[in-house]
């Protein structure tokens, strides 16, 4: 319809134009040519335009919103419609006066005027001729002046260079057409159906998107070829600037249509979640919001991120949505870079640690370094620690007490029985029921990334067809590679160097030896019967006085009471069967108490054996040197030192040995070596050969329902036969532990701190010792070898020349 109405225009004159018109047609070569043949007036009425520039032969719209500007157009639209236009230098000029206004304009005629409803008038008019301003006669009530034509310079009409331009100029005209959104495609019709060159370079003048100065410059050249340049110029740019324009907005498009496509299936996802009777997206939105907080790096962001959209993607019905949650939920609970701050103050840790546990000194020496170094540091690969020694001696509470003296989370893991190595590592997450391994787990559960975790009873590991735990641990306790700790759940690398490990346990013995080698062994021994008191008396008791709901005021028990109680109740080298003993004690007082009966307060001895029944653990007491042949012996057990004695015994017979007391295979060797040295070295010993074929010897060691082995009682036993065969009385008072060899060298032995105690316990005096034993008894404090004497040796000769006197026993045998 536009497309034939637009064509049929060429034959239309705009001097025909009617005012009542719905089309504005186009200026043809015919009206071009009349109006260059018209006479301008001497004098017009100007009309001075804020934001456009009006060119001869162009049409357009002007909205007068000035009273002087609708007094002009009203006046001129009843007169001879003609008007002078030019265009305003400074736009934001309210009333401009002859100096605000361009000299040089163009004449227009008054097509059309359309009273609007706002009170402002729109005047459709057409460009004629160019004209200058010669002067101002009047500017009120609007600006009248004498004016002169501007005459334009035409190109030859064979011009071809023009005639390029021309073409160029409308080439172009019509691909910013095409290109633009913004001009409707009816516009190129129009391009196509101008004849007049002077018309088409006016036109697209008119209509490019230039600012008022640039379009007036172009208005006042008088060239029409160089005006052509000029506007091919301006409308090369306004091409380039409109590809970029819509190669951005391409771009743009593109990024927004694939956002909108997004926001559409997750719009429609949403409801059909809702259908189905769920929705996941607060849950995801929550996770997202954590997400944020978490001070994880970059490839564990970009991990969660990766995870979290497939969760979105996920029906929830299905069984694997849980199992994605779970681990995303572990993402979130687990500690990334979450360190609590180290308390350096070392005085305070050492104060902590002796307030907890009595005695233990090389762990607490340990723990105190650790921190040291830390301290200088500032940032360690953490120790991983082993504390190694009998049940009961505080070995699980010490990593409560470490924890409280560096000022970090406890964590216990108990491996006792554990068999499968998916508990350290945790399973795939593919089953379900997957779990994380319970390294992770108690790490969640600390809440940061550097805790104390005591692993508890690394000893009792078991093995299975589902993989050997130990072996899982090589991972976990090893500094060098546990910054990147596999977990089969997570599948990402965990940090754990930063976590203090300790491990405790009864023996190394089960402990594979790559696992052993990673830790740092640390003996913890047994106590000695002073500092079980002193346990007893600080923490046991006041404790079970606590728990059964009694102050301190309801029972005192006095050191020799809780002496009694150790030596003749328990026997162990930890204090879980002495605690035992004390909470018996607690309960009769509570007891007591409960029924409003009388009872002594302070415990007295009689009180010890009325409540705990008759001593059934009495140790041995040293006993009189009257017989020949009996000797004391030292000894170390799992639960301590203790003394044994060792018999002998000759009678008539034929020279065999018999060895009784349920000796092991070693202590039986050690026998045989004494009597063989002996018959070796008779003379020296003033010993008659003779009565080693018409005697039989025995050796018994007392206690025979005790198993005993070990190499300790090589000089005792030596001792023991010598006396035996000389008659002679063996020094009161005295205990020995050595080893012997058949050369007559003794060799030291272990346990010495042990035995010793419990020679002092016996009431021994002196005790004899191999030469290099000297340094373990160098180590034991003073307070608990006051009042013993030590004799140190290195051959038999020595052992028999301290340990016998010249002295003949009571009844001494006529051999």
């Amino acid at each position: 319809m536009k497309k034939s109405n637009l064509i049929s225009l060429d034959s239309l004159s705009l001097q025909d134009f009617d005012e009542n018109s719905e089309l504005i047609p186009l200026m043809t070569p015919e009206d071009e040519e009349k109006i260059n043949s018209e006479e301008l007036p001497e004098t017009l009425p100007i009309l001075s335009l804020r934001n456009t520039v009006l060119f001869p032969g162009v049409v357009i719209p002007i909205t007068a919103g000035r009273d002087k500007s609708i007094k002009l157009i009203n006046d001129a639209n009843n007169g001879s419609k003609v008007i002078g236009v030019v265009s305003q230098k400074d736009e934001s000029v309210e009333d401009p006066k002859a100096g605000d206004v361009n000299a040089i304009g163009t004449v227009a005629r008054i097509l059309k005027v359309l009273k609007m409803p706002d009170g402002n008038t729109t005047v459709i008019i057409q460009g004629k001729k160019r004209f200058s301003i010669a002067e101002v006669i009047t500017e009120e009530p609007y600006m009248n002046a004498t004016i002169r034509e501007v005459p334009e310079a035409k190109p030859a009409l064979q011009n071809k260079e023009f005639e390029a331009i021309v073409e160029s100029i409308k080439e172009l005209a019509l691909q910013i057409i095409k290109d633009s959104p913004n001009i409707p495609s009816e516009a190129s019709f129009a391009i196509k159906n101008i004849e007049s060159d002077s018309f088409l370079i006016n036109f697209v003048s008119s209509n490019m998107n230039l600012s008022v100065s640039d379009k007036q410059a172009l208005l006042e050249k008088n060239d029409l070829k160089e005006r052509a340049l000029e506007t091919l110029k301006y409308m090369n740019m306004e091409l380039q600037k409109l590809e970029l324009r819509n190669d951005i907005q391409s771009k743009v498009q593109s990024d927004m249509n694939q956002q909108q496509r997004e926001y559409f299936l997750h719009q429609q996802m949403k409801t059909i979640q809702e259908e189905l009777g769920s929705n996941n997206e607060q849950e995801i939105e929550e996770m997202q919001e954590r997400a944020k907080t978490k001070k994880w790096n970059d490839d564990v962001a970009s991990h969660f991120d990766k995870e979290i959209k497939k969760m979105q993607r996920m029906n929830p019905q299905v069984a694997e949505y849980s199992i994605q949650r779970n681990y995303l939920e572990l993402f979130l609970d687990l500690p990334w870079n979450e360190f609590s701050k180290d308390k350096f103050d070392l005085k305070r840790a050492k104060k902590i640690l002796d307030r907890d546990h009595y005695g233990l000194d090389d762990v607490k020496k340990r723990i105190i370094e650790y921190l040291a170094v830390l301290k200088l540091r500032n940032d360690m690969k953490s120790p991983i620690l082993c504390l190694y020694g009998p049940p009961g001696v505080g070995k699980t509470s010490l990593g409560k007490s470490i924890a409280e003296a560096l000022g970090r989370e406890y964590v216990r893991m108990s491996l006792g029985g554990l068999r499968d190595e998916a508990e350290i590592r945790g399973h795939r997450k593919t089953y379900i029921g997957a779990m994380p391994g319970r390294i992770l787990q108690h790490l969640k559960k600390a809440g940061t990334s550097n805790p104390v975790f005591v692993l508890d009873e690394i000893d009792k590991l078991a093995n299975s067809h589902q993989g050997d735990p130990s072996s899982a641990l090589l991972e976990v306790l090893d500094p060098e590679q546990n910054s990147e700790f596999h977990d089969n759940f997570l599948e990402l690398g965990f940090d754990l160097s930063k976590v203090m490990f300790i491990a405790t346990s009864n023996s190394l013995g089960s402990i594979q030896p790559a696992l052993r080698d990673r830790m740092e062994i640390i003996n913890v021994t047994g106590y000695t019967i002073e500092e079980k008191v002193e346990i007893a008396k600080r923490h046991l008791l006041p404790k079970q006085l606590k728990e059964h709901g009694l102050k301190d005021e309801h029972l005192k028990i006095g050191k020799p009471q809780l002496e009694k109680i150790v030596e003749g109740y328990t026997r162990e080298s930890g204090v879980r069967g002495l605690e035992k003993q004390v909470a018996k004690m607690v309960r009769y007082a509570a007891m007591k108490i409960a029924m409003e009966e009388e009872y002594n307060v302070k415990v007295s001895n009689e009180d010890v054996i009325e409540i705990l029944g008759s001593s059934k653990l009495e140790r041995d007491k040293y006993e009189n040197n009257e017989v020949a042949g009996v000797v004391t012996g030292l000894a170390w057990t799992s639960v301590g030192g203790d003394i044994l004695f060792i018999e002998s015994i000759l009678s008539k017979g034929k020279g065999t040995l018999s060895i009784t007391g349920n000796l092991g295979k070693v202590m039986k060797e050690s026998a045989t070596i004494a009597m063989e040295y002996i018959k070796a070295n008779a003379d020296e010993f003033g010993i008659n050969p003779d009565i080693f074929d018409k005697y039989n010897v025995h050796i018994h060691v007392p206690e025979g329902a005790t198993p005993k082995d070990g190499p300790s009682a090589g000089v005792t036993m030596l001792t023991s036969l010598v006396s035996l065969f000389t008659q002679r009385k063996v020094k009161k008072s005295l205990a020995m532990t050595g080893e012997i060899t058949l050369r007559g060298k003794v060799l030291p032995v272990g346990g010495i701190k042990e035995k010793i105690l419990a020679a002092k316990r016996a009431r021994i005096k002196e005790i004899l010792l191999c030469e290099e034993n000297r340094r373990d008894i160098e180590e034991i404090k003073p307070e608990y070898v006051k009042g013993l004497t030590f004799h140190y040796v290195t051959d038999m000769k020595d052992v028999l020349k301290l340990a016998l006197t010249k002295q003949k026993v009571k009844n001494p045998k006529a051999l």
